[in-house]
């Protein structure tokens, strides 16, 4: 069974950082493109990075130049790197990766999220 954990969601102040985990546990046989989508009160999901198994990143406009996703493939971990967060990015931040397990064909998995607020 294929789970994904995430880690490190929390209230900070604007201008300040945290930085989400995200780890894939269980009977993988591989792991191509992961990525961190977030939903916030009467919005809909979005997409907030992705990157995939060999490096290549995306992000949204709205975080450029602040968020960075970057992944460990030894560890099966993707990482969110948020720096000079505004109110703006409070949300519920989920994680989500294309895996194949073993004796199965490729799913999307979905972690259960974890909530950022940004406030003072």
């Amino acid at each position: 069974q294929v789970q994904l954990v995430e880690s490190g969601g929390g209230l900070v102040q604007p201008g300040g950082s945290l930085r989400l985990s995200c780890a894939a546990s269980g009977s993988i046989s591989s792991i191509s493109d992961m990525g961190w989508y977030r939903q916030a009160p009467g919005k809909q999901r979005e997409l907030v990075a992705a990157i995939t198994s060999g490096g290549r990143t995306n992000l949204a406009d709205s975080v450029k130049g602040r968020f960075t996703i970057s992944r460990d493939n030894a560890k099966k971990t993707v990482y969110l790197q948020m720096n000079a967060l505004k109110p703006e990015d409070t949300a519920v931040y989920y994680c989500k990766a294309e895996i194949k397990p073993y004796s199965r064909t490729w799913f999307d998995y979905w972690g259960q999220g974890t909530q950022v607020t940004v406030s003072s």
